[in-house]
């Protein structure tokens, strides 16, 4: 558009008239608009009404949607209609900011009644914040201005109060109307859906004199987040014309309800596919753990080239953390960095979350510096993720630092400093935190809690102690809880209160294949084999087989799983070579091997180091010291946790090696170095 030129003095004696007219009538576009303004505060020319109101609907028009310049002019506008307060009003509920929607209109009532353009507005702005009490008070308000049989006030009260879960208010405002158009009823048909009443929503949908695709996609909404997902796909066939909305929601409902082949057989018929379809695909094989399908589905969607959202990278991350591939999380991560992507919210957090748990905690704390505007979720993300790499100092130096900032922690950063606790043997801090959340910050302890309270009181050796914190605990002790007790007992040699343990969390999950094993561990350290034999008799009456010791490393983006005594490798020559020269070299090194805990009744100590030597964390390190490039970690993957001989010889191989080798069993990380270990000893 041309400059406008300086209007000559005759000009400018008519302007406001010829401006209003010809220029402000025909502006479409920002810049248009913006150079009209600027002109009209130039010349002076703003405060004629006609100017000022024209300007102020330019701006709150859907084409130019500008709210920030709307509210300037509006501020300035001496004295403001009715109209443009509905203009302004309208335009802060649309932008997504309908608190300042609602401020606005309790100010409006100072000057004017509200009328019958007013009410819809407010009142779905009440309806997008879940409003509801609010909502009534302008319903009252909306009565009493006579305004009651309005249809379009009527039709914004049936949906605020559908949206709101308050059905029952709305079917008496749509009972009252005379003349139901179809989006009257899809507001009421959205109402029952969202109130989980199915036979009422498969009711009310056969009342219908006519549906749209809306309807038919609002009760397959609603029945699929029930849980009826089969009726949902039997309503989805009869459905006469699909929308891909429709098809997303049947997807995303067999994701959740674990169904994932039909989810399946749906994307692969499905004649197109936008983000959100992705999106489910995605989300749901992460949700059932599914994660090299979710990485999979992934890179097929970038080679439909489709840009990723916040939602799918969440989830690819999150995919990644399942499957602890470092290798996968840094492109991923790269990915995000090349594409300028922000972590300041989700993103951010589980990125975290992936380094802490692929075992590079380093990486996640330079993500967490990177963050600018750092949020609970990210200090709790990196509280958590060095409690469980041991760093428990660091962990505790930061909660600090966030208490100090102003952030109130929340019960899930207080799991994290419990758990600091735990790994690093601090009793007294634990007690303190503990009692820190329930005093100052008026948080109720969860079950979580107090299984952190109890791990830390049994790693310590506190079994006791722990025994009454279990025993005095408002809510019933879950299996977790009684598996600490018996592992505590189990480490400290302690086989009265282990049996108590043990005999709890049998009856309560008979099913825990772990607390048969720790009972077995116990008593083979103990040599009473017929207790053993006893415990595996009762596993094999009911079906119950014990889980193998699986470890895993990733080597150029491959997964490499070990098992013991595993020779299916086809590096297995290699590896059994490179156990020998460990062996000897152990040796040498003064390693005399920890039999006490081999479970299988084995009198020969010849037997029992044999046994100790094919563990499967041995084999991954083994190819791990063929394999990994000097100066980088060897990372170790363990289903089960580390023995103690396991853990003796993996320090005395770092230091004969000279290599960092990184473990991650099934409670925590252990970084060995130079012949220590960051647990300190104390797992």
């Amino acid at each position: 558009m041309q400059k406008i030129a300086a209007p000559s003095g005759t000009l400018h004696q008519h302007f406001p008239q010829g401006l209003h007219f010809s220029l402000l009538k025909f502006s479409k576009t920002l810049q248009e608009t913006q150079q009209l303004h600027a002109f009209s505060l130039k010349t002076g020319i703003f405060s004629h009404p006609s100017i000022s109101s024209r300007l102020l609907s330019l701006y709150a028009d859907p084409k130019i949607n500008n709210l920030a310049y709307a509210r300037s002019v509006f501020d300035r506008l001496q004295d403001p209609t009715l109209v443009l307060w509905n203009i302004i009003i309208k335009c802060y509920v649309e932008n997504q900011k309908s608190h300042e929607a609602i401020s606005l209109f309790i100010h409006l009532l100072g000057h004017f009644p509200p009328d019958e353009f007013t009410f819809p507005c407010v009142i779905k702005g009440c309806a997008k914040l879940n409003a509801v009490e609010e909502g009534k008070q302008i319903h009252g308000l909306v009565l009493k201005l006579g305004f009651g049989l309005d249809k379009f006030v009527q039709a914004s009260l049936v949906n605020l109060y559908s949206k709101c879960g308050q059905i029952g208010f709305a079917h008496k405002v749509f009972d009252q109307i005379d003349e139901k158009d179809l989006v009257l009823w899809n507001s009421l048909l959205d109402g029952f859906a969202r109130c989980g009443d199915v036979k009422a929503v498969m009711k009310l949908f056969e009342e219908m004199p006519e549906k749209d695709c809306f309807s038919w996609t609002v009760l397959i909404d609603g029945l699929a987040k029930c849980g009826q997902v089969e009726t949902a796909k039997e309503i989805f066939d009869k459905m006469p014309n699909r929308n891909l909305v429709s098809w997303n929601i049947v997807i995303n409902g067999y994701m959740k309800a674990g169904d994932v082949n039909s989810a399946c057989n749906l994307f692969n018929r499905m004649p197109t596919r936008d983000l959100i379809t992705w999106n489910s695909m995605i989300g749901g094989f992460q949700l059932n753990l599914r994660f090299v399908e979710a990485l999979e589905m992934f890179e097929g969607m970038l080679k439909e080239e489709f840009r990723p959202s916040h939602a799918t990278l969440v989830s690819v991350i999150s995919a990644v953390s399942g499957l602890a591939s470092l290798e996968k999380g840094r492109s991923i991560h790269s990915y995000i960095v090349k594409s300028g992507i922000k972590l300041d919210g989700v993103l951010g957090t589980v990125l975290i979350e992936m380094y802490s748990k692929c075992g590079s905690i380093d990486s996640a704390l330079k993500v967490f510096q990177t963050i600018h505007r750092k949020k609970l979720g990210h200090w709790t993300a990196i509280i958590v993720g060095l409690s469980i790499h041991g760093m428990a100092e660091h962990a505790l130096d930061l909660f600090l630092e966030m208490c100090r900032i102003g952030l109130k922690p929340s019960a899930i950063t207080f799991v994290g400093v419990l758990n600091a606790c735990s790994h690093a043997g601090l009793v007294n801090d634990g007690r303190r935190y503990f009692n820190t959340m329930i005093s100052e910050y008026g948080i109720k302890p969860t079950i979580e809690h107090y299984g952190c309270l109890v791990d830390i009181l049994c790693r310590a050796g506190h079994l006791e102690e722990a025994k009454v914190i279990i025993e005095q605990m408002p809510m019933r002790p879950n299996k977790v809880i009684w598996m600490t007790l018996l592992s505590g007992a189990r480490n400290h040699g302690n086989p009265k209160i282990g049996e108590y343990a043990g005999q709890h969390l049998i009856e309560l999950a008979p099913e825990t294949i772990g607390g048969y094993v720790v009972l077995s561990n116990m008593y083979a350290v103990a040599g009473e084999w017929e207790k053993v034999s006893k415990v595996r008799e009762m596993m094999k009456t009911r079906g119950l087989r014990k889980d193998p010791g699986c470890s895993s490393i990733e080597h150029r983006g491959v997964l490499h799983e070990f098992i013991v005594g595993d020779k299916s490798h086809p590096q297995t020559k290699e590896i059994y070579s490179k156990l020998s020269e460990m062996r000897e070299k152990l040796k040498l090194a003064g390693h005399v091997p920890d039999t006490s805990q081999v479970l299988l009744c084995i009198e020969e100590e010849k037997e029992k180091e044999a046994e100790l030597d094919n563990h499967s964390e041995r084999l991954a390190i083994a190819f791990g010291l063929i394999n990994v490039e000097a100066g980088c970690p060897i990372r170790v993957m363990k289903n089960l946790r580390v023995c103690n001989d396991c853990h003796f010889v993996t320090k005395l191989l770092s230091k004969i090696y000279g290599r960092e080798i990184i473990v991650r069993d099934n409670s925590r990380f252990h970084h060995f170095k130079n012949g220590l270990c960051s647990c300190k000893d104390f797992w």
